[in-house]
């Protein structure tokens, strides 16, 4: 056992890095549901465009159907959580998957929020937060990303991995709703950085670096 492990086997589960980590990934999903409120319903089946040829030597270009819609990378964002949730806390209830070809936005919405609240539940668990003062059960020992890479041992590292996921996919969207001709309004691109008013639609008042 390492170290840290020990730690957080020993150590009371209402801790203050768990609770932060239960807000930032509320703040998280917030933004993401900002963002599929806002976008345009003809933006979110819309087929992607597809590169075109670099000056490369040879020239390469993203080849026709390898791009996904944003629709297919929202319900990808939430499917890959259930991944998490099932191989890392197989003890929680796992949210159903979404179908990509056939996921509305309100069906986006409404499943990310559970899979949402299923990744806090883990994260609490993992890393301290949960209500009650009880201490930590050992039923989180690892972060399982995936079945094909080495478990991590828990700790603010998967914390990270999980944000970096979403961030970059929420970046994706952006991106591809500019270039399909839906931009999304500069209140909303801006908006997902007021982390002061994200915390508090997702109940911490006192917004990053307090307790609610």
């Amino acid at each position: 056992m390492t170290t840290r492990q020990a730690r957080l086997r020993t150590q009371p589960v209402h801790t203050q890095i768990g609770r932060s980590a239960v807000q930032i990934f509320a703040a998280n999903d917030r933004m993401n549901q900002i963002l599929i409120e806002h976008l345009d319903p003809a933006a979110w089946v819309a087929k992607p465009p597809t590169a075109k040829l670099t000056t490369a030597k040879p020239p390469t270009a993203i080849p026709p159907g390898k791009v996904r819609s944003i629709a297919a990378i929202f319900t990808h964002m939430h499917n890959v959580r259930c991944k998490w949730v099932r191989l890392t806390a197989p003890h929680l209830k796992v949210p159903l998957q979404l179908n990509r070809a056939h996921c509305t936005q309100e069906q986006a919405r409404s499943g990310l929020a559970e899979s949402a609240a299923r990744c806090a539940e883990m994260l609490a668990q993992a890393l301290g937060g949960c209500e009650g003062g009880d201490e930590y059960d050992g039923r989180i020992d690892k972060f399982r990303r995936d079945g094909w890479g080495k478990p991590w041992p828990i700790g603010v590292e998967m914390l990270c991995y999980m944000l970096s996921h979403e961030a970059h996919h929420r970046g994706q969207v952006c991106m591809l709703a500019h270039q399909l001709g839906f931009p999304l309004p500069i209140t909303v691109t801006s908006g997902i950085w007021n982390w002061e008013k994200l915390w508090k639609e997702c109940g911490a008042p006192r917004g990053p670096g307090y307790d609610s």
